[in-house]
């Protein structure tokens, strides 16, 4: 790794291991990668966050409890408690107000959302790989055993369909890139296209689409340098948007630039 280094946050009795870097310009954005569910980690994100290093970017990423170097149990984690992690560690390791990129893999794709509505105006773009969005029933859920009620509800057709995610992806209006692999044993192709209907409708919107990747794109990009490196570009890409979460019509304002962003700006 060039310039990261490792960490460690307490948060709520438990330790959650991460890496961060490219902390010389203190206007630069911060790009903040978030790993899925199951057996992801931030390890096998790494070559992500340092080609947004690379660019001139801030990195930051970290395993969520129960997954990785962290401590604590899968079990015993939920949407709720990812959310309240990667705010605890957002704001522990990013200056303050500074602006935000957020990049999550599929269970993460709810979380992106969940941050994107508490960090508002602080966040300029919005990577979406493969997401996962949840029925609001889900939130507060223990992950369990696979037994339990959260699995319960994950399995009840069409449940998704009224997730808050898809609202706040909705009213959205920064940068934003959906990644779709060609082939997804795990997000069924409903749900995407209604992300990709959702960010249509109001932000600077482009899908990205790979065709020979299957769901673990966070594998798919560490492997594959040249669509990392366009997921890359078109993350970070200048295009017309209005306030991330404005009342303004899309389309409005300034192009995009990470470094002009105005940290004040708050709604």
């Amino acid at each position: 790794m060039i310039g990261f280094s490792s960490f460690a946050h307490g948060h709520d009795g438990e330790l959650l291991s991460g890496i961060h870097g490219g902390d010389g310009d203190p206007d630069a954005a911060t790009v903040v990668l978030l790993h899925g569910a199951g057996n992801g980690s931030t390890r096998r994100l790494l070559p992500l966050l340092e080609e947004f290093v690379a660019r001139g970017c801030r990195g930051l990423a970290f395993d969520f409890s129960g997954h990785g170097e962290s401590t604590g149990r899968l079990a015993e984690l939920s949407l709720k408690r990812r959310f309240e992690q990667a705010v605890a560690v957002i704001d522990a390791r990013t200056p303050a107000n500074g602006p935000l990129v957020l990049v999550g893999f599929s269970m993460s794709g709810q979380t992106v959302a969940d941050l994107a509505r508490h960090y508002r105006r602080r966040v300029v773009a919005l990577g979406l790989c493969a997401p996962a969005v949840y029925a609001a029933d889900a939130w507060p859920l223990p992950f369990g055993d696979g037994a339990g009620r959260f699995t319960e509800i994950l399995r009840t057709p069409g449940s998704w369909r009224t997730a808050p995610a898809l609202e706040v992806l909705r009213t959205y209006r920064g940068r934003a890139v959906l990644a779709v692999p060609g082939t997804d044993s795990v997000i069924p192709a409903e749900v995407t296209a209604s992300v990709a209907a959702a960010l249509a409708a109001n932000a600077s919107f482009t899908r990205l689409d790979l065709p020979r990747a299957e769901h673990r794109l966070g594998l798919w990009f560490r492997d594959h340098a040249e669509d990392r490196r366009r997921f890359v570009d078109v993350v970070l890409a200048d295009g017309a948007q209005g306030p991330p979460f404005g009342s303004g019509r899309p389309g409005e304002a300034a192009p995009f630039d990470r470094r002009r962003h105005d940290p004040n700006d708050r709604p």
